[in-house]
């Protein structure tokens, strides 16, 4: 299950008691301003949480997988989310114990059969 928007407004709504257009307004001009400094190139700290921001990746040489045949993959910018340690430590610590669902296994085994090169 993902969080939406509507989540969001919806914790508003009830944790503050903000009314749900205020708390829809109020979502959307955090987004929106995050939007702003994301198309602007500036990076968004946010303490406790994590850092996002754009990277700049230059064109490279490429192949197309189904042909085979070298293509030229362009030049573009990427966002990235670096969550802060103070996140990664209370996700962690909230999963232990749990059973790993069978999602995360799929996704996990997705990675595994990168590293098929490497030995252990």
């Amino acid at each position: 299950m993902a969080l939406t928007k509507a989540d969001l407004v919806d914790a508003i709504h009830e944790r503050i008691g903000f009314s749900k257009k205020e708390a829809v307004d109020m979502v959307e001009l955090i987004f929106d301003t995050m939007k702003d400094s994301l198309e602007k190139g500036d990076k968004i700290k946010i303490s406790g949480f994590g850092n996002f921001l754009v990277r700049e990746k230059p064109s490279r040489a490429g192949r197309n997988p189904q042909t085979g045949s070298a293509i030229q993959i362009s030049a573009r910018r990427v966002l990235t989310f670096k969550p802060s340690q103070v996140l990664r430590t209370e996700v962690n610590e909230s999963l232990a114990g749990k059973p790993i669902s069978e999602d995360m296994i799929r996704r996990r085994g997705k990675k595994d059969d990168e590293d098929d090169g490497e030995e252990e």
